[in-house]
């Protein structure tokens, strides 16, 4: 296996994208999958899934595709999925509680072993099998519980104060689901999830298309 960081970044997202389709196979008991399929799922060509594949190694036979199983577990040890990571959650209100209720967290590997939330209304109440906390606690539980993740479910004008403690408190990485861009120091790993960005981006091309349409009429 390689050395994880000499994985490029659009590699490695490219990784949990066969990942995911390789655990679809391993699912409903397809034996072996071939770079040509994978490509047609995920729109990339099957030279480039190949040439992703490589980058975890040597395996694979020509015309008869990779192993589904083997696959599978190639690409948890490569992106670390292989094992369990104790993360928690900072925001209990609505984006933090459909995290709570994605099931989808533990079974890949990431359980959400506690949830804090600065409103009085919401400490000491329980949401979907988790008490909330005070953040006044959140250092002493990621030592604790040896947390490495944090995921922010924050307003934005709260999220760099949260990070900030969070990265005081010992974690190694962050998952932001709020629409701000933090300051962080560079060993701390950050991922920024913005639903609104997203949703104008699509509205922008939906825009775009409409517009070309009335322009060629």
């Amino acid at each position: 296996m390689p050395d994880r960081s000499s994985i490029p970044r659009p590699a490695a997202k490219r990784l949990s994208l066969y990942l995911r389709e390789a655990g679809i196979c391993v699912r409903i008991g397809r034996q072996t999958v071939s770079s040509r399929q994978l490509g047609e799922a995920l729109g990339v060509s099957d030279a480039q899934v190949r040439k992703d594949l490589a980058l975890l190694g040597q395996f694979g036979q020509s015309g008869v595709g990779y192993d589904a199983s083997a696959l599978y577990q190639q690409l948890r040890q490569a992106l670390g999925t292989d094992r369990n990571w104790n993360t928690l959650l900072v925001g209990a209100g609505n984006i933090g509680r459909a995290l709570l209720g994605h099931a989808a967290f533990e079974a890949e590997g990431f359980k959400i072993t506690a949830v804090f939330d600065s409103a009085t209304s919401l400490v000491g109440t329980t949401i979907i099998g988790h008490r909330i906390r005070p953040m006044s606690e959140l250092g002493s539980c990621v030592k604790e519980l040896r947390v490495r993740i944090g995921i922010m479910a924050v307003p934005r004008d709260a999220a760099q104060v949260v990070a900030d403690q969070l990265v005081r408190a010992g974690v190694s990485g962050l998952l932001n689901f709020a629409s701000r861009r933090v300051e962080l120091p560079d060993t701390v790993r950050i991922l920024s999830v913005d639903f609104t960005g997203s949703l104008e981006r699509l509205a922008f091309e939906i825009h775009a298309a409409e517009g070309g349409l009335a322009e060629s009429a």
